[in-house]
């Protein structure tokens, strides 16, 4: 009943405006509200997520720490409210993960979950507006020695479709070494973009995971323009005549293939908001959301750790459709216009009281 409420609004609303010549700001206004009503539902449930699987273990997560992270700070850019204090408590529990794991980067063993991990929490420090520090450098000095000869940073485990690609870790490795390397890394650095610049443009992308990852990749490191339009007319031609993408041709649309597609179309592909398929996509999510707030998609992987409760709905389904509300909501989100965002510092400053009192 809710999604076709939505529905009715902004379909007799645009009917209205249409028929009565008033200002096409009208639409755009009730537009706008119908989907930060859609936000503010999905971040409630992942607040309470990341808030529960912080509660419970010690370790980062990417489901429950990352992608949320990453919805929260741009909601807050777009003047969504969240939750700035368990936004700060998610980016010091990822700090301290990596804390935690320092002299295992600086033996070269890194942490489990290997280059997926370490770029993963290294972006949400990034979303966290978190300074390179000598934490960050061990963890970008590993990530330089991670690097294949071909070019690309190797996924280190078969957990489909976010932890299963080598397009998606060697994003997640360019991002981090963009963000967090020190000047004494930029000629390493440098090195590495170069050689993953020319694995990308000589691989092909298999899946929709790949596609948005390998989008992503060539606009990070400064791909001829012309390559880059072609990587995104492919990724457009990947979405269904019901709006979303999927994440296998054989499968159906879901949130977590859309809201990948969109952001990568967005961030790197120059898609405007404006734009037919956007908002084809933007409709999908709408017309998709749960009641609860969130998006359920079924795992496809096997499981290889304990179940446990994070508070996030769907069970055994939990982090993926925790992943995929993520995603979702990053989408939905870009579709706001931007707002002003104060500094995430709690976490910074915890970590500066945890030092000066002896904290391990």
């Amino acid at each position: 009943m809710r999604n076709l409420y939505r529905w009715l609004v902004l379909g007799v609303l645009s009917v209205v405006v249409l028929w009565c010549g008033q200002p096409a700001v009208l639409a755009q206004e009730a537009e706008e509200k119908v989907i930060r009503q859609a936000i503010e539902r999905s971040i409630e449930l992942l607040e309470i997520g990341s808030a529960g699987s912080a509660d419970q273990r010690q370790c980062f997560t990417c489901h429950s720490q990352a992608m949320p992270v990453l919805a929260f700070a741009e909601s807050l850019s777009r003047g969504v409210r969240v939750d700035e204090a368990n936004l700060g408590r998610q980016v010091l529990h990822t700090y301290e993960h990596l804390r935690r794991g320092r002299k295992r980067y600086d033996s070269g063993k890194g942490q489990g979950g290997g280059v997926d991990t370490a770029g993963y929490a290294l972006w949400t420090l990034e979303e966290g507006q978190w300074e390179p520090d000598e934490v960050t450098g061990a963890v970008v000095n590993w990530l330089i020695g991670q690097q294949r000869p071909a070019g690309h940073w190797k996924h280190s485990s078969n957990r489909p479709p976010s932890e299963a690609s080598s397009f998606t870790t060697t994003y997640l490795a360019l991002r981090a070494l963009g963000n967090f390397a020190t000047d004494e890394q930029t000629s390493e650095v440098d090195e590495a973009f170069d050689a993953a610049r020319r694995w990308l443009l000589v691989n092909e992308p298999a899946d929709t995971e790949e596609y948005v990852f390998r989008l992503l990749s060539l606009a990070y490191v400064d791909a001829d323009s012309g390559t880059i339009q072609e990587a995104e007319a492919q990724l457009r031609e990947l979405q269904r005549a019901d709006g979303g993408w999927s994440q296998l041709p054989d499968m159906d649309s879901d949130a977590y293939a859309t809201g990948t597609a969109l952001y990568a179309l967005h961030h790197a592909g120059g898609m405007a908001s404006s734009d037919a398929p956007w908002r084809r996509g933007i409709q999908f999510l709408l017309d998709t959301q749960l009641d609860d707030g969130t998006w359920h998609v079924a795992s496809r992987s096997s499981p290889f750790q304990p179940y446990y409760e994070t508070g996030f709905p769907h069970r055994a389904d939990q982090f993926i459709s925790s992943s995929a509300t993520a995603w979702a909501t990053l989408a939905l989100v870009r579709s706001l216009p931007p707002a002003s965002r104060a500094p995430v510092t709690p976490a910074k400053d915890a970590v500066a009281q945890d030092d000066a009192s002896g904290g391990d």
